[in-house]
């Protein structure tokens, strides 16, 4: 039989701080209604690949997707994604903890803001946060799973509204820019030996293996992380301490420290490059998000934190607006408390609108009416905000006794002096009012699943979907990845004039050539060749870039909704791209592992212009099918049409690192930008930007380029699927031939000569698939690529033999059969019977006459 799908296992944790009760809103997740609603997740779907990505010339910068290419590949794949969700509730030791470490990482976005109230934006240092979260994942052994975790902690009644940063608000670099003093006392100050949030390695696996279930539901005890929550609580005190008292200049000379002693290489080569100038030209604060991508298998959102925006500055879809995330205040909270005097306002409010319909004369209605839309008043205003409320209102008990009252009242219409049909009216309110239990004093522990709740985990889920689609299996880019044991990457630095030295460019190779090779397994080993190519020498490059070169007026709408039309100088990467290509047939650009079948080479072509130059019209940096092209200029702060809290995200053309590296990330192994996916609803890709965060080359809100776990598990992942893929594509087309060859007696006979090797090598072939999938499924994913050439070899000795045993019955079937039928009946031996008797009748001899004469 031909396979139809193949599925991978993928473990993933949703971790839930703060929603023991002891949270923002004092919510409490119960089991069951957590169960209720995450096992209407999709649990399991299929991987999906992306065609590429092209451009519309509007002012609105939607991306447009060719549905008419030829897939090498196909867009839905027969590989599976069948994920196992485990729910952990944290308990309240772990929630106070880091509603500590908000408040201690916690400072002021504008540190020249003196006010002390509700309304101060508040940034949190997402570098100290980092380890918190990382030691807990390490302490309770969960890194042998995607981990996202869910904060609820209580809103601090001084820190409103805070948001998570990597570095320095807008308002510590342009102080640190101004002070020359402050920035000299950091570059002669030493390098601390020891970091102050040095926690040790602690241990206490929450399991043994991860429950590959559907869904699970762990509740952890405090006495399960009171370890944990000792040694992190002594840490955040310490640091308290130290940070007490300290001015301005010294918490900016600490944050900076901070990151030139770190372990982020991105960050720390960027302070030092600025420090070393004195500019910041290029320095740019990075966006405020509540939600964020770790270095290692984690993630998170907070729902306390913002809310936030970013994305597209006009036109984009799938924009993160303030409402993408769910809201507790907005929707538990506002449902569950209201004031004394806010109860009282909506009731009167309620009773006006009620009674308007009556008119100014009351007496014209008959009392019956005048009771029962009393009642209906109450009634409305006692679900909404009487029951099942912690803190009872004063109203309510008033509603309470006046119910009572309307209930005597309508007891006296059901003599027999009361008409027939106000009797009937008291009757059925009596019946009504008997099963109410609007205004008890019993407190229902949230059994109920109300609206308010029910909206709440609806959001959420959709929201965790969101995260198992985008980061834990994101869509890839279409085409065939595979995996290399040495990957040559070819730096071809095309400048305008000549320079004598490499070390002479505006460029940091170490840095670039660190960030290459972060982009690389493990398991495989990296070169790097760079050359020099001036124009000025160079005439037929000279040619190819002047060719390439085009210009476009393209029309702006910035978020303050201004108007500018500006005119673009940029490379066609469709016409660069031939122009090289002819180049390269010449042999003037290939390198020396162009042929090697163990090695890919991986041309990047890095032009260096003086004047602000994109590619594209849009990109600093694009993949193509056999190469890649970057472009660097001079200008320091060009202002894009993204945007991030109502302020435009500005790049810095100077150094393209970000943008190249996401551009050779989707040329090894098609790793796209954090905010595509495909939808098999709309048959194309679209765009959800909640996810674009983190300190990584894909994402829009930082402007680092570390490699998170998540995305180099992403490129073994594609390098295994493509495998994978191409596996079962050849072992399908093989049964296939099986299938539609012509059987007959002959041909059968021997086809089970060859039957038992058949069956021996496709079975073979299904073991890799399931060793594979096992050895993926525990997120081994290195163990999985050793597999991957034996899994070819023997895919194509499956097909090889296929092609034997066909090749075997072809001779059978062209040999013609000779054979003579010969039907006997009863009229058969007459038959032969009388052609004997003419046959002898003819042919008998005849006797000899004599001659007379």
């Amino acid at each position: 039989m031909e396979v139809d799908s193949m599925y991978l296992p993928v473990p993933v944790n949703f971790i839930f701080v703060g929603f023991e009760g002891k949270g923002n809103q004092e919510f409490k997740l119960q089991p069951e209604e957590l169960e209720r609603w995450f096992t209407k997740i999709d649990h399991v779907f299929e991987h999906t690949r992306i065609p590429q990505v092209g451009e519309v010339l509007t002012p609105f910068y939607k991306t447009s997707i060719d549905r008419e290419q030829r897939h090498h590949l196909p867009l839905i794949s027969h590989i599976n994604y069948n994920f196992s969700v485990h729910a952990i509730q944290m308990g309240e030791k772990v929630t106070s903890i880091f509603e500590r470490a908000i408040d201690v990482f916690g400072r002021k976005d504008d540190m020249s803001d003196n006010r002390d109230d509700g309304t101060v934006l508040w940034q949190v240092d997402m570098d100290m946060m980092d380890v918190f979260f990382t030691s807990l994942v390490e302490y309770l052994q969960l890194g042998d799973a995607y981990n996202i975790f869910v904060l609820n902690p209580r809103r601090n009644g001084k820190r409103v509204k805070y948001g998570y940063r990597q570095g320095l608000s807008e308002s510590e670099i342009n102080f640190l820019k101004e002070n020359k003093e402050l920035q000299s006392k950091i570059l002669h100050s030493g390098r601390a030996s020891e970091s102050i949030l040095a926690l040790e390695k602690m241990t206490r696996p929450l399991y043994a293996k991860h429950p590959m279930a559907k869904f699970s539901w762990t509740v952890t005890e405090d006495t399960d992380t009171v370890e944990w929550y000792n040694r992190c609580l002594d840490v955040l005190n310490n640091v308290d301490r130290l940070s007490q008292g300290k001015d301005m200049a010294e918490v900016v000379q600490n944050k900076v420290m901070q990151f030139l002693n770190g372990k982020h290489g991105d960050l720390k080569l960027r302070f030092e490059r600025e420090l070393k100038a004195g500019e910041f030209s290029g320095f740019h604060a990075e966006c405020l998000t509540d939600t964020w991508i770790g270095n290692n298998r984690w993630a998170f959102i907070d729902l306390t934190a913002g809310p936030f925006s970013w994305g597209p500055a006009v036109g984009g879809e799938g924009v993160r607006t303030e409402l993408s995330l769910p809201n507790v205040e907005k929707t538990i909270g506002a449902v569950a408390e209201i004031s004394e005097e806010e109860a009282e306002d909506l009731l009167q409010e309620a009773i006006q609108e009620k009674f308007a319909v009556f008119g100014d004369v009351q007496k014209d209605h008959q009392a019956i009416d005048i009771l029962l839309a009393e009642i209906d008043i109450y009634e409305l205003f006692a679900f909404k905000h009487c029951k099942g409320r912690k803190v009872k209102l004063a109203l309510c008990q008033e509603l309470d006794e006046r119910m009572q009252d309307l209930k005597n009242e309508l007891q006296s219409f059901e003599g027999e002096g009361s008409e027939e049909s106000h009797r009937r009216k008291a009757i059925d309110a009596l019946k009504r009012m008997e099963n109410w239990n609007l205004f008890s004093d019993s407190y229902e522990d949230y059994k109920n699943y109300t609206v308010a709740r029910d909206t709440f985990l609806a959001h959420l889920g959709a929201t965790l979907w969101g995260s198992m689609r985008h980061i834990i299996s994101p869509s890839l880019a279409d085409g065939a990845f595979h995996y290399y044991e040495k990957i040559s990457f070819q730096l071809f630095f095309i400048t305008q004039e000549k320079f004598r030295n490499i070390k002479q460019l505006p460029v940091d190779l170490k840095t670039i050539m660190n960030g290459l090779s972060s982009l690389v397994l493990s398991s495989q080993e990296v070169m790097f060749s760079p050359h020099m190519l001036p124009l000025s020498e160079d005439p037929a490059l000279a040619m190819a870039f002047s060719v390439a070169r085009r210009a476009a007026a393209v029309p702006l709408l910035l978020v303050n909704g201004t108007y500018r039309k500006t005119v673009r100088s940029y490379l066609d990467s469709s016409i660069l791209q031939h122009q090289l290509q002819r180049l390269n047939d010449h042999g003037s650009l290939k390198g020396s592992h162009a042929h090697s079948r163990a090695t890919l080479e991986v041309p990047i072509f890095w032009f260096i212009h003086s004047d602000p130059l994109l590619v594209d019209k849009h990109y600093q940096a694009k993949a193509l099918s056999d190469m890649v092209i970057v472009v660097q200029s001079e200008e320091s702060s060009w202002e894009s049409h993204l945007q991030c809290n109502g302020q435009s995200l500005l790049w810095d053309l100077r150094k393209p690192i970000k943008a190249a590296l996401a551009a050779v990330s989707e040329h090894l192994a098609g790793i796209l930008p954090l905010h595509l996916v495909y939808s098999q609803a709309h048959e194309t890709a679209i765009e959800d930007w909640i996810w674009s965060v983190g300190c990584n080359p894909l994402s829009i809100t930082s402007q680092g380029w570390h490699i998170s776990k998540f995305h180099s598990d992403t490129v073994a992942r594609s390098y295994v699927l493509t495998a994978l893929e191409e596996s079962i594509q050849l072992v399908n087309s093989a049964v296939h031939r099986l299938v539609m060859e012509r059987t007959s007696e002959q041909t059968f006979k021997l086809f089970k000569t060859h039957e038992r090797e058949l069956v021996n090598k496709y079975n073979y072939v299904v073991s890799l698939w399931r060793r594979i999938s096992t050895v993926s499924g525990e997120l081994r994913y290195l163990d999985a690529l050793r597999l991957l050439h034996t899994l070819e070899d023997a895919a194509k000795g499956f097909v090889n033999y296929v092609d034997t045993t066909l090749d075997s019955l072809h001779p059978i079937h062209c040999t013609r059969q000779r054979n003579v039928k010969v039907e006997f009946d009863m009229t058969t031996i007459p038959a032969f019977l009388v052609v004997f008797f003419v046959l002898w009748f003819v042919l008998k001899p005849r006797r000899a006459k004599p001659k007379i004469n």
